[in-house]
């Protein structure tokens, strides 16, 4: 089984989990073209799973669809998108072929984003779908959600296996690395993070999927019980913050106007 980042557009990565005979998943497909210039290749959808209503995320569905006019799609429970699918919604599972996902709230990002945690039943490790719900060292904006529902999404995910492979909607790495350099600068798991990030950059690679494990240990968003985001944070505010909800939304506000 192979597990590819398509590019799209500045900075998407449409998802493909691709097994032996080509049949292949495909998460989020904002643009149509790279998923029909790989099927030139040999790749043919089985299935699409979204994880919410942004078009450059659902966008490339319909020239999908028009190729593929059968190709079943599994959506999050949301009017905007106005296409047939498969609505689906936590607790829910998504089996297609040898693939099992189980479907989780995310809320935050919008108020119905969904990821998608599983995959094949060959050894290795779980894949995440998180959509713009977690990047690797960030969060997503608040667009619709709160800061409890993003946190409680936040700590949703992070609670899952620690070898959960972290496949995201976005190639932000280097930017999150940047401001989460200014919130926790002596951190060694982010420095040995944003080294191996920039690395895989210049050699012109994807620098996803991460692990949760690496998240955990260094992106802020999931650190923000730790005595560095602390303490950058009541260095900035002049005060302390109170609780976990103050901390995520008084770092989120931070990121929200961060300039590197």
């Amino acid at each position: 089984m192979r597990l590819i980042a398509l590019p799209a557009f500045e900075d998407n990565y449409i998802w493909a989990l691709v097994d032996d005979e080509g049949d292949a998943l495909i998460v989020d497909p904002g643009d149509g073209a790279p998923v029909l210039a790989a099927s030139q290749q040999g790749l043919w959808p089985a299935a699409v799973l979204l994880t919410h209503h942004h078009n450059d995320h659902i966008g490339g569905v319909a020239a999908l669809r028009e190729r593929w006019p059968t190709l079943p799609v599994y959506a999050p429970q949301d009017e905007r998108i106005g296409f047939d699918a498969h609505q689906v919604g936590d607790g829910d599972t998504v089996t297609v072929k040898q693939w099992r996902f189980q479907v989780l709230a995310v809320p935050g990002h919008t108020r119905s984003h969904i990821a998608y945690h599983g995959g094949g039943q060959e050894p290795g490790p779980p894949l995440l779908f998180c959509g713009d719900t977690l990047f690797s060292l960030g969060c997503g904006r608040m667009f619709e959600g709160t800061p409890v529902q993003m946190l409680g999404s936040l700590d949703r995910l992070a609670a899952l296996p620690g070898q959960t492979l972290v496949c995201c909607g976005h190639e932000y790495t280097l930017a999150n690395a940047a401001f989460a350099l200014a919130v926790d600068p002596t951190n060694p798991a982010l420095r040995r993070r944003h080294e191996e990030a920039n690395a895989m950059r210049q050699a012109g690679r994807p620098t996803l999927p991460s692990t949760l494990a690496q998240e955990c240990q260094a992106n802020p968003f999931l650190r923000v019980d730790s005595e560095g985001v602390r303490a950058a944070l009541a260095h900035r505010l002049g005060r302390p913050v109170t609780n976990q909800v103050e901390a995520f939304a008084e770092l989120r506000r931070w990121k929200d106007g961060f300039r590197a």
